[in-house]
């Protein structure tokens, strides 16, 4: 029927009944109505042709936008709607109560709507629903409390997060002014119906729906098979209309049923049932607050099922790419954590390995490839294996590294995006496990740290290089320490110290203090404190300078070398306890005298007297500053304090090549130079120079006083 033409004659008998005929199409904005429609209006009773906004304005607003939305409920179910509206008049006073019952059409092309309906007068309560309810729908309390309980339902459900806590949110739900008694969840699993889950059956009653055919004569199976709703307001109705599996549905006792599709981006993942044990007419106010839930439902069973499968994915990832420590380490003992970051996929580009090696001796790896995403991740597990295969060749730190990074380059430089270019930061230990030595090189990542046997933290200065995968040709000098008994190496990537708002040196200090603290000779208890320190609920009192609360992923690897001489516990060492460091300065880097300078006044932290920590420090700088002034050789440091707390003695020994002894000048007045020696005599408790087969040693001590005498 197109707009203008005259009704058919049919409107004279419905005319008779009481009942109007309407007929509006969006496209022309034109509302074309009959004499008794006209009447119920409030018009003059003659069929007329309104304009769209003339039509609404006789409707109350709420009702009219809900009009609206039963339409496209109509629309998207393929079933006949039934709405009703409140007439208004002229001074916004409620005319009259109407019921419209319309058949709409939807033209997806042009976006447009057609509905031809009837319309009737309302005098009394429809089937299945009370007068209260009734009451309710004329003066808007049901659509209110409707509209509350939608917001609450989504709320519920969009803070589940698997699918067990979707479907207890479900089994909670309350219906405004009727709710259901039983809940089920239909999946599909091929051809055949599946139970994701239920509420309001007893165990096992879901037996005969589980893995039913989709082609039975069931709703449920109908529902997934055309993803339209099916309502049943009455057993009869159930019986008459799917007989072969009433007698499934019967021994619960229900009197209705409603069966919604759950769709996901058009597509029908599942069905929802809800039953009622007393009568429901299912109107359309109550169909909308079904197919809501419906939709709601999907979407958070949707969510639920993706996080689950990425949630699967990271435990594959990690299981795969991460290694498991062992075997067991002749005189040493290994832990290590791996933490990814705190949203999205949850695996990065940090790693770690341990790699038995040809030599006998053992390789530590730790490492961090650019990015947070699923190319990090694959890049990850290539780079990880090209190490193994290079360690296991027998290489050396250097030549390890610098063959990675080739290797890098080639897979990232190559690529046709230059957007995408990665680089990655490593750390590579070669252990050796009977001596303790420890040859590390160093590729953009992290310095080490060791922890002694009193507990002092350093962070060791060690020779590195640029990052794997920048220059193909970089070259990664190696640095050799010794691990004492008794002492733990501690490696990690940068996660661990920037997380929650720190730079490199606040969150230095961070690690350093539980290291610093613990002094269990348990290694999996310190791996677990120092990752609670970033991440568990003490992290938000160690805020760090930065606004921004980074996340990270965090891998940290320590390493313990057994011996006499660890303070455990609350007792104390059994041997006097000894720290040690030692550092080269090449003729070539006389900036690292400055790091020498540093780690001495590590090592001193808790020295008693801060006036004997500045007399050692000047001391150390005119000892290396005199080999590089006046020799050719490198400058070899050695500092070890020995002794118990306030009872100590620090030595540092500075070894050069050449033959050439100091002595003892006097400097004029303006001199530069020659106080080196002069100064070591007035400050040092001891001091000298021993000849060595090749070279020299010169030497100075310091003892330290008692808390008393050092006190002011």
């Amino acid at each position: 029927m197109r707009t203008g033409e005259p009704l058919p004659a049919v409107g004279e008998v419905l005319a008779a009944l009481a009942t109007g005929v309407w007929h509006w199409d969006t496209a022309a904005g034109l509302v074309t109505i009959d004499a008794e429609t006209s009447r119920l209006l409030g018009l003059p009773a003659e069929p007329a042709t309104l304009p769209q906004a003339r039509a609404r304005a006789c409707f109350h607003p709420v009702d009219w936008n809900e009009n609206t939305s039963i339409i496209q409920l109509s629309v998207a179910e393929d079933t006949l709607g039934e709405v009703r509206l409140r007439v208004m008049d002229e001074r916004g006073g409620v005319l009259r109560v109407v019921r419209s019952r319309f058949r709409a059409m939807y033209d997806r092309e042009e976006r447009v709507y057609v509905v031809t309906g009837t319309l009737q007068e309302v005098t009394e309560p429809s089937p299945g629903t009370t007068a209260a309810r009734s009451s309710a729908t004329v003066t808007g309390d049901w659509r209110r409390s409707r509209e509350a309980f939608l917001l609450d339902a989504g709320r519920a459900l969009a803070e589940a997060r698997s699918t067990a806590e979707v479907l207890r949110v479900a089994a909670g739900l309350s219906m405004p002014g009727f709710s259901p008694d039983g809940l089920a969840v239909f999946g599909a699993e091929g051809d055949r119906l599946k139970i994701i889950g239920h509420h309001g059956q007893q165990p096992g009653d879901e037996g005969p729906f589980s893995h039913m055919p989709l082609d039975t004569d069931y709703p449920a199976a109908e529902v997934v098979r055309t993803g339209r709703a099916v309502y049943l307001s009455s057993p009869e109705q159930y019986k008459a209309r799917y007989p072969v599996t009433w007698p499934l549905a019967a021994h619960f006792g229900r009197q209705s049923w409603a069966f919604l599709p759950l769709t996901v981006a058009g597509r029908t993942m599942g069905a929802w049932m809800a039953a009622f044990t007393y009568p429901v007419a299912f109107t359309p106010d109550e169909r909308s607050v079904l197919t809501t839930v419906a939709r709601m439902l999907a979407q958070a069973l949707s969510r639920a099922e993706a996080a689950e499968s990425a949630r699967e994915l990271t435990d594959g990832l990690q299981r795969s790419m991460l290694p498991k420590l062992g075997p067991e380490i002749p005189g040493m003992r290994v832990a290590a954590r791996y933490v990814p970051t705190g949203g999205g996929l949850q695996v990065g580009g940090d790693w770690y390995d341990m790699i038995p090696l040809p030599s006998g001796r053992l390789a530590l790896v730790i490492g961090d490839v650019q990015g947070h995403d699923v190319r990090a991740a694959g890049l990850m597990g290539q780079l990880r294996i090209a190490l193994r295969a290079y360690a296991s060749e027998g290489h050396r730190p250097d030549a390890v590294l610098s063959r990675a990074s080739r290797f890098l380059h080639g897979m990232t430089y190559d690529d046709q995006d230059p957007s995408d270019l990665r680089f990655a930061t490593c750390l590579y230990v070669e252990v050796d496990p009977a001596t303790g030595v420890l040859d590390i090189a160093r590729a953009g990542h992290p310095e080490p740290a060791i922890r002694m046997t009193d507990g002092t933290v350093l962070m060791r200065r060690t020779e590195g290089g640029l990052p794997l995968g920048i220059d193909p040709d970089a070259d990664y000098p190696t640095t050799r320490l010794t691990l004492e008994p008794g002492e733990t190496i501690m490696v990690c990537t940068d996660g661990l110290l920037e997380t929650g708002g720190h730079d490199l040196e606040t969150g230095w200090q961070r690690v350093r203090s539980i290291l610093e603290q613990d002094k269990d000779d348990d290694l999996e208890e310190l791996a677990d404190a120092l990752v609670q320190a970033v991440h568990g609920p003490s992290s938000h009192h160690t805020r760090g300078p930065l606004t921004d609360r980074r996340e990270d992923d965090i891998a940290v690897l320590l390493l313990h070398r057994e011996g006499a001489g660890c303070a455990c516990g609350d007792q104390p060492p059994t041997i006097p306890t000894i720290r040690r460091t030692m550092l080269t300065v090449a003729q070539a880097e006389p900036e690292r005298v400055a790091v020498a300078r540093e780690q001495l006044r590590e090592l001193l932290h808790d020295w008693t007297s801060p006036d004997q920590i500045d007399s050692a420090v000047l001391l150390l700088s005119e000892t290396l500053t005199n080999v590089l002034v006046h020799t050719d050789a490198d400058a070899l440091l050695l500092a070890e304090v020995h002794g118990p707390h306030t009872a100590r003695r620090i030595r540092v020994e500075v070894t050069d090549t050449s033959d050439d002894l100091p002595h003892k000048r006097r400097p004029g007045e303006l001199a530069s130079s020659g106080r080196g020696l002069m100064l070591i005599e007035l400050l040092a408790d001891a001091w000298g120079v021993d000849p060595r087969g090749e070279g020299k040693s010169i030497w100075f001590e310091l003892y330290e006083p008692s808390a008393e005498t050092s006190s002011p």
